[in-house]
């Protein structure tokens, strides 16, 4: 068998997330139904990242084997060609037949954007928290905070079904980012939610709703409820993935 690894770039808004679910449709659907019509046997893919719904992503990679041998410059012409218009493959590769996109990822990187002002252009990739007195420091201080290896159980979905919640963070930074900031985190694991809950809960800090003491008792306490609200999903990028 042929193992394939793609590069993939899709705008989330219309999908339910990258995992193909009962109640929409999703990127991965999109991606099996077109490599299905292409090669004509069933390909089943894997991803790096499993984006919820309204997620983007950059540099998503995809991985799956397939019985016989492929050009893999036409592939990629013809799944982009298949592809909706929000779903692009970058590039296509054969890799090694132990390669998995997600297992053997070293890390990933996320990025969330923040605007300080209505945007008609970035409305759907970016947050608008226009309005309200963000204070950069406590942001930054937030951030700094979860550099290093945590339990993120505060920080994720309730019905996350994974074995542990220790995640190594080995950046997690905001940075100036026209009309607003961008938060980038990397770390070697993510949890369902995790990033969106970190965000959430450092803008109510920066916001004043919260006291940046509260924020390190929340990292500890390994409780979903102390956390503040997810922010929403329009602003998340998975921007790289590194193996």
């Amino acid at each position: 068998m042929e193992n394939i690894k793609l590069l993939l770039e899709y705008d989330g808004t219309n999908y339910v997330g990258w995992q193909v679910q009962p109640n929409g449709p999703s990127v991965q659907a999109e991606l099996e139904k077109a490599l299905g019509q292409i090669l004509q046997q069933p390909a089943v893919t894997v991803a790096a990242g499993r984006t919820d719904a309204g997620v983007h992503a950059r540099g998503q990679v995809v991985s799956f084997k397939i019985l016989k041998s492929v050009q893999l410059p036409q592939l990629l012409k013809s799944l982009n060609a298949l592809l909706p218009a929000d779903i692009v493959v970058i590039s296509i590769e054969s890799v090694p037949s132990d390669f998995h996109a997600r297992y053997s990822a070293l890390y990933r990187v996320y990025r969330y954007y923040l605007s300080f002002r209505p945007t008609a252009i970035q409305r759907n990739y970016s947050w608008y928290v226009g309005g309200y007195d963000i204070d950069r420091k406590l942001l930054d201080a937030c951030a700094s905070s979860v550099i290093g290896e945590w339990d993120f159980s505060s920080f994720c979905k309730r019905d996350t079904n994974v074995d542990h919640f220790r995640c190594t963070v080995g950046k997690s930074e905001w940075t100036q980012n026209a009309p607003g900031i961008v938060y980038e985190i990397r770390s070697n694991r993510f949890l369902y939610g995790m990033v969106r809950a970190l965000v959430g809960t450092m803008v109510e800090v920066a916001r004043g709703h919260r006291e940046y003491k509260e924020f390190a008792e929340i990292l500890i306490a390994k409780d979903r409820e102390r956390a503040g609200m997810a922010a929403p999903a329009r602003g998340l990028f998975l921007e790289e993935v590194v193996y």
